[in-house]
């Protein structure tokens, strides 16, 4: 035990002298309480530092210096993610007489309330301390904290001219990086790409070290494309996939490159690009879905399917497996492939999504009309109107067949009721001209005697 002692930090031996001083020097006792939180604080001990300086507050709450000890305060307890205490204790601190010196308190009240998601009051915070305390080291923060807080309340214009005042400002900031890529990135939205690109292209050289070059290399490369300049946007995902396969932005590029070469792709490179999402380690079920998807652009089907076979096998529980069910059952029915149409239908209905699983349901409920199993079939298409948000597509043809379901069931009122709302409320003209021709036809079947004897002895 002996030998630990020379290892405790200098202030725990202080707040063990502060605990069992004697009686004698009670007179220094908030001296000595501010020592203790300042050094503990200082030690990364915020619980002790906190405890110290809330007795502080407590019992001399007319010291003189009791505004530097509850901004002290303040900061312990948005150590320690106790954010809305932290915030009492800053606001506190500012209404202490005297209160500290500086607007730092400002700035770590403006600090708590963006943490707390409330972006208009900490922006009003940030803005009072870049106004005020411009030289005052947390003042560049502060300008990074104002555009933030533009960005979050949703005015992009102004959070570009604050990136950009702090870029004139503090260039040789800390902060000046990712000041950097943010107003790269907010330019890139709102579709200004030639302020954008030249700020992306430069980042690798100006900040060769920082953690956010691949952040700006995928960032430029999807810029690239969306101007237009597609080739060149391509290859520098491409880098930066080969560079960092493993980074969150990964996925993305990923799907980038896919869909850009999906739409305007020639087949040797969509051939290329399904063979990197095929071999992509480890698979993903995104990549396996985009496989699907540029093997159906090159027309080739067998390959779609194991792409998509595959994503269900490894990724059962997600939903791209689901929709890739979807996918490989309408490939089915387009083929005249009733019976698969229907498996892969019943698996995409248990999908999470409502579109996914409401269009299973119709996938099915056709599938089975074409096999003839009509009770099936129109439980499928019954099942669509119960799911929560359903494209009106879906909706009414999954009614029409309703209506041809209840026809070979010999439900002729529950037909002519499913085709007359196809009729009534369907935004596809043609759809609609169907159902009031099939709708007329149930009615003349109604309007129709029974067939038997009769009364004359079956004579006309």
């Amino acid at each position: 035990m002996t030998r630990r002692w020379p290892f405790l930090s200098a202030s725990v031996v202080l707040l063990v002298a502060t605990l069992f001083a004697p009686p004698a020097r009670a007179l220094d006792e908030p001296e000595r309480l501010r020592l203790v939180g300042e050094r503990t604080f200082a030690d990364g001990l915020y619980p002790i530092a906190r405890r110290v300086l809330e007795r502080l507050v407590a019992d001399y709450p007319k010291d003189d210096r009791i505004g530097d000890a509850l901004f002290l305060l303040g900061r312990a307890r948005f150590a320690l993610g106790d954010t809305e205490s932290a915030l009492e204790a800053f606001r506190r601190a500012q209404a202490a007489t005297p209160p500290p010196a500086s607007l730092e308190a400002k700035f770590w009240e403006a600090e708590t309330l963006f943490r707390l998601r409330r972006f208009a009051e900490a922006h009003a915070a940030y803005d009072v301390v870049v106004k005020n305390d411009a030289a005052a080291p947390h003042a560049p923060d502060a300008a990074y904290g104002l555009a933030w807080s533009d960005l979050e309340l949703r005015r992009p214009e102004a959070a570009v001219a604050e990136f950009r005042e702090l870029l004139a400002r503090w260039p040789e900031h800390p902060l000046a990086p990712a000041a950097t890529l943010y107003l790269a990135r907010t330019l890139a939205e709102l579709n200004r790409f030639s302020d954008a690109l030249p700020l992306l292209e430069s980042f690798a050289t100006k900040y060769p070290r920082h953690k956010q070059v691949p952040d700006a290399q995928y960032l430029l490369g999807w810029a690239r494309v969306k101007s237009g300049d597609t080739k060149t946007g391509l290859a520098d995902l491409r880098a930066f996939v080969a560079a960092a396969p493993h980074h969150e932005l990964a996925p993305a590029a990923r799907r980038t490159i896919t869909e850009t070469l999906t739409r305007s792709g020639d087949p040797s490179e969509l051939q290329g690009t399904y063979k990197m999402l095929m071999e992509q380690t480890p698979p993903t079920p995104e990549a396996l879905y985009d496989a699907g998807s540029v093997a159906g652009r090159l027309g080739r089907p067998s390959d779609q399917e194991t792409a998509w076979r595959r994503l269900r096998k490894e990724f059962p529980d997600h939903p791209l497996a689901t929709r890739a069910a979807l996918d490989l059952g309408n490939a089915a029915f387009k083929r005249k492939e009733w019976k698969e149409a229907a498996a892969q239908g019943n698996v995409a209905t248990q999908s999470k999504e409502d579109g996914t699983r409401a269009e299973a349901l119709l996938l099915v409920g056709q599938s089975e009309l074409k096999l003839g199993h009509y009770r099936v079939a129109a439980k499928a298409f019954d099942a669509v109107g119960g799911v929560k948000d359903v494209e009106a597509e879906v909706r009414y043809r999954a009614l029409a067949g309703l209506g041809l379901a209840r026809e070979q069931l010999k439900d002729l009122p529950g037909a002519l009721a499913a085709y007359q709302s196809v009729a009534s409320n369907t935004p596809d003209a043609t759809l609609r001209d169907w159902a009031r021709d099939r709708a007329q036809a149930v009615k003349n079947l109604l309007g129709r005697p029974p067939a038997g004897p009769s009364k004359n002895g079956g004579k006309p």
